[in-house]
């Protein structure tokens, strides 16, 4: 078939085109259906099927996150439990507000016992932190060094949290700090904590 007989076909009469020209027009016509409905139909359905896939991925991620959780749920509930445990335990190392004071009296015979004679013992305002209040202490203690040991050893023996800070220790004049039998001056911050009731029942 060349063109002048592709000229020549006459499309109110297809019935008498030559067998090629059938062949090809059935050709065309099945690649235009396919072509309209893989744009129409398929495509939309591989979308979906695309969306499908990277749910099942991102689920089955997600279930397998879940089921190590669930493996480990026994060994969860006793950290858990532990940690409640230990957190109680820190818990009644923080004096209530009527212990404070006593506390404060232990510190300064701590001191007392220790041989170091206090300058200055000034406590300051209590600062509210989140379940607990914490009272700072300016100290001034004069003593020597070794003095100043056996007082911070007897402060980490209370049965109560006490913590020392911004230890600074100086000597008269321009002997060396620390020399035998020289009287040091130890000026130091420090802090003891008590619970807030209130804030521990809202937890």
């Amino acid at each position: 078939m060349n063109l002048n007989e592709l000229n020549e076909l006459d499309f109110s009469n297809m019935g008498e085109w030559p067998l090629l020209a059938k062949v090809v027009l059935i050709l065309f016509l099945c690649g235009a259906l396919g072509f309209g409905w893989y744009y129409v139909v398929i495509k939309d359905q591989l979308l979906r099927l695309d969306a499908a896939r990277a749910q099942e991925l991102e689920l089955r991620e997600s279930f397998e996150q879940k089921q190590e959780k669930a493996a480990n749920l026994n060994a969860y509930r006793q950290q858990l439990a532990e940690m409640e445990e230990s957190f109680g335990t820190m818990l009644r190392q923080l004096p209530d507000q009527t212990e404070v004071a006593a506390l404060l009296v232990d510190v300064s015979q701590t001191g007392l016992a220790a041989g170091l004679e206090f300058e200055l013992f000034q406590p300051a305002g209590e600062r509210m932190m989140d379940f607990y209040a914490e009272l700072p202490v300016r100290m001034r203690v004069n003593g020597q060094f070794h003095d100043f040991g056996r007082f911070i050893s007897g402060l980490a023996a209370l049965p109560r949290i006490v913590t020392i800070h911004n230890v600074r220790i100086t000597a008269p004049g321009k002997a060396s700090a620390g020399a035998a039998g020289q009287r040091l001056t130890m000026e130091a911050s420090m802090k003891t904590y008590r619970y807030l009731e209130d804030a521990t029942k809202k937890r």
